[in-house]
């Protein structure tokens, strides 16, 4: 399940649904949503009581549409997924530079904690300064005011994506599915700790081996415009 909702972000409950039961799996809208929920993706499918008002008053608009990202530290990116291993599952977490695409930080949780996450955001924030906006998703780590007040206490300006719109976070939606794709899948962890040694070798292995278009390495891309600034 985890390795198609990769594949098909934006796949909804009911196809999950009908999906699994043409597979032949006895599974209902309920164990769907349930299972939602434990992988982090509440945000994919719309809940009534989503727009409360002790929530609106933290969801802040997409600010990312059409925005020219030219520089390091204008705009990161930062998302939550679930890991399978082979007895279990955890929760990985990682900050993005997006015009570099280095990973600025990440952890590992066996829960997806808002405080966790704001702990990795400020270990990107004191390695690295801060940015000019940092976008996430509607996820209730990020519609809280221990996010928010953070955040703009900072002066960053907070981005969200779109209601059910996974894409919107396109930049780190690719970059779980190479790590899932390239490490993940291909060597299961037995524990949280063999999770992490594997984690952190790939995080090392992304910034300074994987070049993209500009055939740079993520770490170059991001210290070299960094030092010319």
């Amino acid at each position: 399940m985890d390795r198609h909702l990769t594949d098909h972000p934006t796949e909804g409950v009911v196809s999950m649904v009908y999906l699994l039961t043409g597979l032949g799996f006895a599974v209902g809208p309920k164990r769907i949503r349930r299972l939602f929920r434990l992988m982090g993706r509440e945000t994919l499918y719309r809940r009534k009581n989503l727009t409360r008002s002790g929530l609106r008053e933290y969801i802040r608009p997409y600010l990312l549409r059409n925005l020219e990202i030219e520089r390091p530290n204008q705009v990161w990116v930062t998302d939550i997924t679930y890991i399978p291993m082979r007895k279990g599952f955890m929760y990985l977490t990682a900050v993005m530079d997006v015009y570099s695409r280095k990973i600025l930080s990440w952890g590992i949780s066996n829960s997806q904690d808002g405080k966790w996450c704001r702990e990795v955001l400020e270990e990107a924030i004191t390695a690295h300064g801060k940015p000019e906006i940092v976008n996430s998703d509607q996820g209730s780590q990020y519609t809280s005011g221990l996010w928010i007040n953070y955040l703009e206490g900072l002066g960053v300006r907070v981005s969200m994506d779109g209601k059910g719109r996974a894409l919107d976070n396109i930049y780190i939606e690719r970059f779980w599915r190479s790590i899932k794709y390239d490490y993940v899948y291909l060597n299961p962890s037995e524990d949280g700790f063999e999770l992490w040694k594997g984690v952190k070798w790939y995080m090392d292995y992304y910034d300074t081996k994987i070049h993209h278009t500009t055939r740079e390495t993520p770490g170059e891309r991001y210290g070299k415009i960094r030092k010319a600034a």
